[in-house]
C-alpha cells in the first residue's frame, strides 16, 4: 500500500470520546501523518442525533443512522466503536465490521469483558486486529505496556486504581471530612457518575478493566465472572479517618495475580500504605502497577477518563494500525489463551475489621475468642469514642486468609454482642 494512501475511519458514537477523536484528527492531521507514515482521515460517522452541537463540524463526513451500516461501508478501513454498552448496537456493529474485513478500535471495556474472547477469535481468524487501549485506564498506555513494552517479562501481579470516580469519592471524603452520601451527591452533580452509578461505586466498571488486563498479563481467556467484586458503598468517614491514623488510605483496588491455586482477580476496597504511590493517588486520577520478573515494578499514572485522555488512547491504536503494526488482541492469539482456574482470594494478608459491639463486660473477649477459633491473631485493637449502648471497635489482624476472615464474620452474630454487620477490608502489600 502506498504511503500516500490514507487510513479511512468510520466513527460510531459522537459523545465525549468520539468528539475528542474528531478534534484530534482535525487538529493534528499533519502530525498524525508524519508519525503514522500515511494520512489518517475520518470518512463517515454515526450517532443517535445528527444535529447535536459537538464542538466540531461533521458536515464533511458521510452520515449513517445505523452503526451496523457504517461498519459495513466499503470506503472505511477501521471501524471505531465509541458507543458503549455490553450488547446491542455496539456488539452488533463490531461483529459486522469484523465480518466485513475491517480492523476495529474500541473503548468499550464492558463489551470486551463479556464478549471479548469471541470477538478477538473472530477478528484474528479473519486477519483483522481488535484494539482497546482506551478501554482500560483512559490515557494510560497500559495495554501497550503489557503487550509490547513488557513482552519479555513473566508478569507476577497487576494491580491498580482503575475508576476515577471511586478514587475521587474516597479522597474527597478524607479531605473534606464528609460522609459517603454527601460526596456521592457531589460527584453526581459534577457528572462523574455513570447513568447507572452502581457501575462505578459498585466496582463493576473497574472489574471490567481488570478482567482485560488479567487476560493479557497471564495469557488466560476472558472470565469476568471469576472476579471478586465489592464496591465502596459501605466505606464510612470513620473508616477513612481511622485508616489514616494507622498510616493507610482506602482505595478501590484491583488485583490480579497467579498463585499456586489459580488466578486471583479481585476488585475490592483495600488499605494501602499512605506513603506508597497508590496511597498518594488523589482525586479522579488512575494508577496501574505492573510487576514483572525482569523489569521489577512499573508504575503508570494518569487521567483515567475524559475527552482528551480517552481520545488520545483511541488514536494510539489507530496510528499503530496505520503503521501496519498487527498485535493479537490480548497479546497472544486468542484461540491459544487458556482457561484459568479461578482461585478465591487465598494470598494471606492483614485485615482491618470494624465492629460495633454492645457496651457490656466481656464483649471484646467473645470477639477475640471467635477470631481465635478461626485461626486469626490480633495485631492491634482500638476502641474509640462511643455511646452508652454501642462501642465501635477497630481490629487489625496479623496475616490471614480470606476464608478465615469469612468464617469469623459468620460466627460473630452468635456471640449476641455485635450490633451491626462488621466491615472487613484487606490491607494490601504494595
Amino acid at each position: 500500500m502506498s504511503l500516500d494512501t490514507p487510513l479511512r475511519l468510520g466513527v460510531a458514537g459522537l459523545g465525549t470520546v468520539g468528539a475528542g477523536v474528531l478534534k484530534i484528527v482535525r487538529r493534528h492531521g499533519d502530525l498524525l501523518a508524519a508519525r503514522a507514515g500515511r494520512p489518517v482521515e475520518v470518512v463517515a460517522v454515526s450517532a443517535r442525533s445528527r444535529g447535536k452541537d459537538r464542538g466540531v463540524p461533521i458536515d464533511a463526513f458521510a452520515w449513517e443512522d445505523d452503526p451496523v451500516a457504517l461498519a459495513r461501508r466499503d470506503d472505511i478501513d477501521v471501524f471505531v466503536e465509541l458507543m458503549g454498552g455490553t450488547d446491542g448496537p455496539a456488539k452488533a456493529a463490531t461483529e459486522a465490521a469484523i465480518a466485513a474485513g475491517k480492523d476495529v478500535v474500541t473503548a468499550n471495556k464492558a463489551m470486551l469483558a463479556i464478549h471479548g474472547q469471541a470477538l478477538a477469535e473472530a477478528a484474528e481468524a479473519g486477519g483483522r486486529v481488535l484494539r482497546f487501549e482506551a478501554g482500560v485506564a483512559g490515557g494510560i498506555p497500559v495495554v501497550k505496556a503489557l503487550t509490547e513494552g513488557l513482552a519479555g517479562n513473566e508478569i507476577s501481579r497487576v494491580m491498580g486504581v482503575m475508576n476515577g470516580t471511586c478514587n475521587y469519592i474516597l479522597t474527597r471524603m478524607e479531605s473534606g471530612h464528609l460522609n459517603y452520601q454527601e460526596v456521592f451527591s457531589e460527584a453526581e452533580k459534577l457528572g462523574y457518575l455513570e447513568a447507572d452509578p452502581t457501575l462505578d461505586v459498585g466496582g463493576i466498571d473497574a472489574a471490567h478493566k481488570l478482567t482485560l488486563l488479567a487476560s493479557i498479563a497471564f495469557g488466560t481467556r476472558i472470565d469476568f465472572s471469576a472476579v471478586v467484586i465489592e464496591g465502596i458503598e459501605r466505606i464510612t468517614i470513620e473508616d477513612i479517618e481511622q485508616a489514616a491514623d494507622m498510616g493507610y488510605r482506602i482505595k478501590l483496588l484491583g488485583v490480579a495475580e497467579m498463585t499456586g491455586r489459580g488466578l486471583e482477580t479481585r476488585m475490592t476496597p483495600c488499605l494501602v500504605p499512605m506513603t506508597s504511590p497508590l496511597g498518594q493517588l488523589e482525586n479522579a486520577t488512575n494508577m496501574v502497577v505492573l510487576e514483572g520478573d525482569a523489569v521489577g515494578q512499573v508504575v503508570l499514572r494518569g487521567a483515567g477518563a475524559g475527552e482528551g485522555p480517552t481520545a488520545s488512547a483511541v488514536m494510539s491504536d489507530i496510528v499503530d494500525i496505520a503503521r501496519g503494526t498487527r498485535v493479537a488482541t490480548f497479546g497472544r492469539p486468542a484461540a491459544a489463551l487458556v482457561a484459568a482456574k479461578a482461585a478465591r482470594t487465598t494470598t494471606p494478608a492483614p485485615y482491618y475489621l470494624r465492629l460495633e459491639l454492645k457496651d457490656r463486660p466481656g464483649a471484646l473477649a467473645k470477639v477475640a475468642a471467635v477470631l481465635g477459633e478461626a485461626g486469626i491473631s490480633i495485631d492491634r485493637m482500638r476502641q474509640y469514642g462511643h455511646e452508652d449502648t454501642a462501642a465501635p471497635v477497630l481490629i487489625v489482624t496479623h496475616r490471614t486468609g480470606r476464608d478465615a476472615v469469612d468464617a469469623a464474620l459468620a460466627a460473630l452474630p452468635a456471640t449476641a454482642v455485635v450490633l451491626a454487620e462488621p466491615v472487613a477490608i484487606r490491607i494490601e502489600n504494595v
